[in-house]
């Protein structure tokens, strides 16, 4: 089965060298989805001889324009902050012949706080208690599923919380180890604290049907 690794960029380049260092001998599609840099990330990406489209800005937008070109029988969708884990793709090949329609990966965040190492152990448990992903964990599906689903559903955040219920609708999924390592500037520059409240609100309203674009407007973007 071809896996196609999809990624949503935009003015990532000061991220970007580390991404495409862990990418290199991977045997997979690799596709680069930016949604408008303006810092050369772009350049940067094909400088190192990856393909690299352009789609309207909106992490479910750019994730549904990279699936409409891949040809991959399983989609990764990978965030620029993230590195996958060493045998990531026997793994989710394994999963998926098992009988698993989609997943993701553990989580741990790249730093040694002990606070946040807590943060990406809850993150972890979270999700696998509760089946539900975020895109930070590494998200992956089978084409007939995310096909069968009709792709992201096109709305400005959750748009990975969406995706993870809805995916438990078509069949079973499942959470790999080991995980995957994820920036953990999110919490370093708004304060870990204050980060994770922001979060636990954000999801409880959106989980009480305040739609995404509501959300975005009292509390901005929560990336």
């Amino acid at each position: 089965m071809r896996v196609s690794i999809i990624i949503p960029i935009l003015d990532e380049v000061s991220i970007l060298p580390r991404l495409l260092d862990s990418l290199q001998g991977l045997a997979a599609e690799i596709i680069f989805i930016d949604g408008g840099s303006t810092d050369g990330s772009t350049t940067l990406v094909c400088n190192a001889g990856y393909r690299c489209f352009g789609a309207s800005v909106g992490r479910a937008i750019q994730m549904n324009a990279g699936a409409a070109i891949a040809g991959g029988d399983i989609l990764l969708f990978h965030h620029a902050d993230s590195l996958l884990p060493r045998g990531c793709l026997t793994s989710i090949r394994r999963a998926i012949e098992n009988g698993y329609v989609g997943g993701s990966f553990d989580l741990q965040l790249d730093t040694s706080r002990p606070l946040l190492r807590i943060v990406g152990f809850m993150i972890t448990l979270r999700s696998r208690l509760a089946g539900v992903s975020t895109g930070d964990q590494g998200m992956f599906v089978t084409r007939a599923a995310f096909d069968e689903l009709g792709g992201f559903t096109e709305q400005p955040i959750f748009e990975d919380v969406d995706m993870s219920l809805r995916l438990q609708r078509v069949g079973r999924v499942c959470q790999l180890y080991p995980p995957m390592l994820t920036s953990s500037r999110r919490w370093e520059i708004q304060g870990a604290y204050r980060t994770v409240l922001r979060m636990w609100i954000l999801r409880t309203l959106y989980y009480a049907g305040v739609s995404p674009k509501r959300l975005t407007q009292y509390y901005g973007n929560a990336r």
